[in-house]
C-alpha cells in the first residue's frame, strides 16, 4: 500500500492523461486538482500526485496494489494504449515470491510504474 507518492513530470498534460488512463482499471480517479498538480486515488484518499516540474529527475518506481490479476492485465493494456512503454508484461515473478503477479510500464517521462497482485488465487 502506498500512503502517497509524488511523480514530478516535465510534460504535465501528457503525463496526466497517461496516469488517468493507466490507473483507471485499478480504480483510480482524479480526486483533487491544483495549478500544476493533480491528485489521484482509488477510494476517498489521494495517494498519488502528478506535478509539473521543469527540473525533473527520473528514476521513480511506483508499485500499485491490484485486487486481482485481471486488473494487472488491464492496467498494462491501458498504460500501453495511453502512451506507456512495456517494461515487463503481466506475469508471475517467482524471484519475488511464488504468487507475485506483476506488470511494468515506463510512463511518458521514463518512470517505472507497476501493478501487482499478491493473491495466489489471482
Amino acid at each position: 500500500m502506498i500512503d502517497h507518492a509524488v511523480v514530478r513530470v516535465k510534460d504535465f498534460k501528457k503525463s496526466r492523461r497517461f496516469y488517468e488512463s493507466a490507473l483507471q482499471p485499478l480504480g483510480y480517479r482524479v480526486l483533487k486538482e491544483f495549478p500544476g498538480f493533480v491528485g489521484l486515488g482509488a477510494g476517498d484518499k489521494t495517494d498519488v500526485w502528478i506535478g509539473q516540474d521543469d527540473a525533473v529527475t527520473k528514476g521513480v518506481h511506483l508499485a500499485f496494489a491490484s485486487r486481482d490479476r485481471k486488473s494487472v492485465d488491464a492496467f498494462h493494456a491501458a498504460a500501453l494504449k495511453a502512451g506507456g512503454k512495456d517494461n515487463g508484461p503481466p506475469g508471475i515473478r517467482k524471484d519475488y515470491h511464488p504468487a507475485y503477479y506483476g506488470a511494468f510500464v515506463l510512463d511518458p517521462e521514463g518512470n517505472n510504474i507497476e501493478a501487482v497482485c499478491h493473491d495466489p488465487k489471482g
